[in-house]
């Protein structure tokens, strides 16, 4: 796998000049799609990533039926197959597969630090050191559902192979995920958000196919149609020193709610959230959390 990640990067850069001046104007708050240079590549066909989906821990993995609703609030069934054979099946069980930290393998850890690296100048100079790198692989099904959540980080989805739309809601806005869920969310809540038909003309649909990416702002709601093709999509993802601010600020926010106090939201980037998320880590280091 090294050899053929090595291979690959002799072909230049997954993110060209023009890409790069995209991400730049709309980075870290602006949704926007931008063109890379990865729709080919040997680590990320169906039968490498049924065989890194078999290779990888339990906890790292996780496939189920696809034909979802927009909005759940329940962890799907079984689609009755194993993960691999899910994979390399997925053009015809209705089915959605995610790997999960595929930074695991080597290989996969090559592939995500060279995307990465082509951004890390513009990402620090924006919101500072690149913090916690992963990435992500989802498989999925034409037709398929991802349903309605919100993502912790800073997060470029890659479309490889397939095509798909996202429908993102603007972040921060308690009208499409209100601060009680993000609270929860924070000190070990789930992600799933309660949809509303009428949340659909306050959403801004964002459609990518092969060769193209979608930026998506941190805890920026969204739900993720499939197109009629299979579909491989890489996400890679970073936090910033403000993503972990903003979390542990919305974590000392439920404490305060519980104590029966209406706290202000955490501000969005670039605003300072240094008091309640020091104060928040104070108490999980008090109590155990950390």
């Amino acid at each position: 796998m090294k050899h053929d990640h090595e291979a690959f990067r002799a072909h230049g850069p997954v993110f060209d000049e023009a890409a790069r001046e995209v991400f730049a104007g709309n980075y870290p708050e602006v949704p926007h799609t931008l063109r890379h240079g990865l729709a080919v590549h040997p680590l990320l066909t169906f039968e490498a990533l049924a065989d890194l989906a078999e290779a990888l821990p339990a906890r790292s993995v996780e496939w189920n039926p696809a034909d979802l609703p927009v909005g759940i609030t329940e962890k799907p069934g079984s689609n009755g197959l194993g993960v691999g054979d899910t994979i390399r099946t997925i053009a015809a069980n209705g089915s959605w597969a995610a790997l999960k930290n595929i930074e695991q393998v080597p290989a996969y850890a090559a592939l995500l630090n060279t995307l990465l690296g082509e951004l890390r100048p513009i990402i620090e100079a924006r919101t500072g050191a690149m913090m916690k790198p992963e990435g992500f692989v989802f498989v999925t099904s034409p037709g398929g559902v991802t349903p309605y959540h919100f993502d912790p980080e800073h997060n470029i989805l890659l479309q490889i192979t397939g095509s798909k739309i996202m429908t993102q809601f603007p972040a921060g806005d308690p009208n499409f995920a209100p601060d009680e869920v993000h609270e929860a969310y924070h000190v070990g809540g789930g992600r799933e958000l309660t949809w509303r038909e009428d949340f659909l003309a306050g959403g801004r649909e964002l459609a990518i196919g092969a060769g193209e990416a979608l930026y998506v702002p941190v805890m920026a709601p969204h739900f993720v149609r499939n197109g009629s093709e299979p579909s491989i999509s890489l996400s890679i993802t970073w936090r910033s020193q403000w993503s972990f601010d903003e979390g542990a600020a919305r974590a000392f926010n439920g404490l305060l709610r519980r104590a029966g106090l209406k706290p202000v939201a955490p501000g969005r980037w670039p605003a300072r959230n240094s008091v309640k998320a020091t104060a928040w880590r104070i108490y999980a280091r008090i109590t155990g959390r950390n």
